[in-house]
């Protein structure tokens, strides 16, 4: 995969990405993890073995303190990473290092208070030096995302919104129209966390946002919260474009405890069979 060897962003090659999955007739796999967990190295480690694994994107979290989408899984992982001193720096450094490793497309996902406070044409210019995709903005209401999207443009950044179940059909259509890179269809009422069925609410949604105009015209729409193994990874993998796992990963590492070396063998065990799982039997899309 070709690399970003400028100043600007690679979603390009996020899209890029995205599109072979599509022409694969499967789902692309996206893996999270926060940065600083279990440390800011053993982050940069463990995200680079779910890419090497089978993953083909990577979000790297913003640890947060009051992060409202998180489950407890995530919130743990969160809390190791704040009492080790993570800063935005580390972030950055995450991003630039594990896409580096690579060549794969690394996002960022983030709370906006962060980037705010940290400057939002500063984040978009720092993120994109060091050959970050895009943003993933949960919490950003897509009526005021104007300053945040015109600097990610500037920057060849993706801004990913965050639909849900409860979402009307004008709010998908706003925010299709206004997203790039693809859209985060959460698959459920609530925080994330493994669950034991995905259920149909998400196949709902994924068909409701791909009859926007934003997704009519290519906009890929990427399933998360609740998927943690090879069977939901191919339920999800039927109807949309992507399939986003995060607390399984992070559970990974806090079962491997202080083993950083069993921690990264089991997060790229885990990538390589939810990689099977979301090339097996095919994808149904139109």
């Amino acid at each position: 995969m070709a690399g970003n060897t400028g100043n600007t962003g690679n979603i390009e090659l996020l899209s890029s990405v995205l599109a072979q999955a599509k022409a694969e007739d499967r789902a692309a796999l996206v893996g999270y993890l926060p940065a600083g967990f279990p440390t800011v190295e053993g982050g940069i480690r463990a995200m680079t073995e779910m890419l090497d694994g089978g993953c083909d994107v990577v979000e790297v979290g913003l640890p947060h303190s009051d992060p409202v989408l998180d489950g407890p899984v995530i919130q743990t992982a969160d809390d190791i990473a704040l009492r080790g001193g993570v800063k935005i720096v580390d972030v950055i450094r995450t991003v630039r290092e594990v896409h580096a490793a690579t060549g794969a497309p690394v996002l960022c996902m983030t709370y906006w208070n962060p980037v705010d406070r940290y400057g939002v044409e500063r984040f978009a210019a720092d993120l994109a030096a060091a050959g970050g995709a895009g943003c993933i903005l949960p919490d950003l209401p897509v009526e005021e995302s104007e300053g945040w999207r015109k600097a990610a443009e500037q920057h060849g950044l993706a801004t990913v919104f965050v639909v849900a179940p409860s979402s009307r059909d004008e709010r998908l259509a706003k925010i299709t129209e206004a997203g790039s890179g693809f859209v985060y269809a959460a698959s459920l009422m609530g925080v994330t966390g493994t669950r034991e069925s995905v259920g149909r609410e998400a196949e709902d949604l994924v068909a409701r946002t791909r009859a926007t105009a934003g997704a009519r015209n290519g906009l890929p729409v990427c399933v998360g919260l609740g998927v943690s193994n090879p069977e939901q990874a191919r339920e999800v993998a039927r109807f949309a474009d992507g399939v986003i796992v995060g607390s399984a990963f992070v559970k990974c590492l806090l079962a491997a405890d202080d083993d950083l070396d069993a921690g990264l063998a089991a997060v790229r065990g885990l990538a390589g069979q939810l990689g099977e799982g979301v090339r097996r039997g095919g994808a149904v899309r139109d």
